[in-house]
């Protein structure tokens, strides 16, 4: 048996940090240890007691979802305007998705910027999504499966949207190169940041 951290061909090691902050504060990309074995890999995807210890925050999970969408699809931005906001736990065990956080918290430094980063079933990261940030992503494959842990149940009222194409933002979905993408209306119709 072998283990690894993914992305990585170095052996487990005393300093692996499964969690790297991303450029805007609140949000973590986090890299699971696999385990290989002749039998095919196992890996912790979600461990609350590790998000406490690593980022001294709880993660109360109140609602799961899970979307299947085909390339070129994006969905977002999406945040809640609940009092207590959700924080996102995402990850992609089918395909691949370009996942986006955007900073939406007026009093940030990084407010009205985003980062991004890669998430597959090959690569097994997961990102971390703090209350107050926007969230969406680009599918770049066929029937990718995207899950969301959250930390409040949805409330269509609360729910909000930013168009994901807005110039202020500069989001580079055409990156990809894809010969055009699929928006929902309500994310079509989004305002601009």
């Amino acid at each position: 048996m072998t283990t690894q951290r993914i992305n990585s061909p170095c052996s487990a090691s005393l300093d692996f940090m499964p969690f790297q902050e991303m450029k805007i504060k609140g949000a973590w990309i986090h890299t699971p240890m696999r385990h290989n074995d002749d039998r095919g890999h196992f890996e912790e995807q979600f461990k609350l007691s590790q998000i406490e210890s690593e980022l001294g925050r709880t993660f109360p999970v109140k609602q799961v979802n899970q979307s299947v969408s085909n390339k070129g699809v994006i969905r977002g931005i999406h945040y809640t305007d609940s009092p207590e906001g959700q924080a996102k736990y995402v990850s992609c065990p089918r395909g691949a998705i370009w996942d986006v956080v955007v900073d939406l918290r007026k009093d940030s430094p990084t407010y009205g910027q985003w980062d991004s980063v890669k998430l597959s079933a090959e690569n097994g990261l997961s990102v971390l999504i703090s209350e107050g940030l926007g969230h969406a992503f680009l599918s770049l494959e066929e029937n990718s499966v995207v899950n969301y842990l959250c930390t409040s149940n949805y409330a269509p009222e609360l729910d909000r949207a930013i168009n994901p194409f807005s110039e202020k933002l500069g989001i580079t979905f055409s990156n990809f190169g894809a010969a055009g993408f699929f928006l929902s209306e309500k994310d079509s119709g989004a305002p601009d940041f």
